[in-house]
């Protein structure tokens, strides 16, 4: 299997991404490839200075770099030889069977959505975050920014896609998906949540326990956690901001070093057909790594295929 890599993206690129990418080769298969897409001569003279093996990478050149701060649309249709441009067309071609960038994410999105783009019936791709849990698991987290205001029925379709995710990525039998709220009784919350609610309980498509609040981020009440994407975002930095004022404070502690973001690299866009994981713009080479890898689990899981299943049998009902 192959995968791609955006070389360029993120504010430590390409030095981070190069350095990442080879730490990820050390942990993966002989028969996996990591295509690496960016600055050829950059990448070359990296690999031969540091004497490294170049067996398990392919190396795709871009003379364009998208910005951080450049507009997503704009910057895909003026640069088509960008890291990012270059990957999706890679990707919609079927060359790589997924592509991560630590890049413009904008632009990473819009090249997911409207590049690869989304499996039909699906009204709003997402992107899903974990949060450690005390017993040692992960709970997933979505929307955590695509969507900062998501409708009713695209929250209640937001709880099959993280089921999806917790079964076939995170190997979770039957899920419990909650939705979070202000308070655990069903006719808490604002106008969205409250249609939502009604919409996920009758919901023939997962094990819907109800409303969890904030302070069941990182219990095990549920397994998939649904909220629109500005409360996802929020809480997801939060719980970065969380381990940077643990660590400032010099305090050891295994179950807070779960909350580094270093140690999930980047998150999946869920609903669209092929695997597009988003990395933090700050990704050091540990990031890297754990986004390459856990974009060989998303690909090898064939999470669209599971998709496209789970709503062709709810159009058949």
């Amino acid at each position: 299997m192959k995968v791609g890599l955006d070389v360029m993206g993120g504010d430590n690129a390409p030095l981070s991404t190069i350095e990442g990418a080879i730490l990820a080769r050390k942990e993966m298969s002989t028969e996996d490839t990591i295509v690496l897409i960016g600055d050829q001569p950059t990448i070359e003279h990296y690999f031969e200075e540091h004497s490294i093996n170049s067996d398990g990478f392919e190396i795709i050149h871009s003379s364009e770099v998208i910005g951080m701060a450049e507009h997503p649309t704009k910057a895909l249709k003026q640069k088509p030889n960008s890291s990012i441009s270059i990957g999706f067309h890679l990707l919609r071609k079927g060359s790589i069977s997924a592509f991560s960038s630590s890049g413009n994410t904008g632009a990473v999105l819009v090249g997911g959505i409207y590049s690869v783009g989304p499996i039909e019936g699906i009204m709003r791709p997402a992107t899903a975050g974990v949060a450690a849990r005390l017993d040692g698991g992960y709970n997933i987290l979505l929307d955590v920014g695509t969507n900062p205001d998501a409708k009713p029925d695209v929250l209640e379709q937001f709880g099959l896609l993280g089921k999806i995710y917790a079964e076939t990525v995170f190997k979770i039998k039957s899920p419990k998906v909650g939705l979070l709220n202000i308070g655990e009784e069903e006719g808490k919350g604002n106008l969205v949540t409250k249609a939502a609610y009604q919409l996920m309980k009758d919901s023939t498509d997962y094990n819907f326990i109800g409303n969890v609040e904030g302070r069941d981020i990182f219990g095990n009440k549920a397994d998939v956690i649904v909220c629109d994407g500005f409360t996802g975002n929020t809480l997801l930095k939060q719980m970065e901001s969380f381990f940077y004022i643990i660590k400032k404070r010099n305090v050891n502690d295994e179950y807070f070093e779960k909350l580094n973001y270093e140690n999930y690299g980047g998150t999946p866009v869920l609903g669209i057909k092929a695997p597009v994981l988003i990395g933090h713009g700050i990704s050091n080479k540990i990031a890297i790594k754990n986004m390459i890898l856990h974009s060989f689990e998303v690909a090898k899981a064939d999470m669209p295929k599971e998709i496209e299943k789970a709503l062709f049998n709810n159009r058949e009902k």
